[in-house]
């Protein structure tokens, strides 16, 4: 916590207080968990099953590739194993925006909470 924070925290009152604690900020990993709760959790929920799935996929092909003798053997278990490990990573990266867009939410919520108690 900076400095600035500290002032601030201390400037506020108790309720303000309770405010700042139930908007805190997340950590990395408490975020990416909160992804998989709520009204579209299950969309992470389908989304990380599929990316698994094409993860596994893409190894096992990737094996087969790197236990090919024969060139166009070898194109036929590579390609496939590449494709697939790039949408699996697109795939997981695609929850990233969200998790971006929680935070800001979480930020507003605050300052709106904030605001309605200076205001009441």
């Amino acid at each position: 916590m900076s400095k600035l924070d500290k002032l601030i925290e201390d400037a506020l009152s108790e309720q303000d207080k309770e405010i700042m604690r139930e908007t805190r900020e997340l950590g990395w990993f408490a975020l990416g968990a909160s992804q998989f709760t709520g009204k579209l959790g299950w969309v992470s929920w389908v989304l990380m099953i599929t990316q698994t799935a094409l993860f596994l996929l893409a190894v096992w092909t990737g094996w087969q590739f790197f236990a090919a003798t024969d060139v166009l053997l070898a194109l036929k278990w590579g390609l496939p194993a590449a494709t697939l490990m790039i949408v699996a990573t697109i795939l997981k990266t695609s929850l990233m925006p969200q998790m971006q867009a929680d935070r800001i939410m979480r930020e507003l919520k605050r300052v709106e909470l904030m605001i309605a108690h200076r205001n009441s």
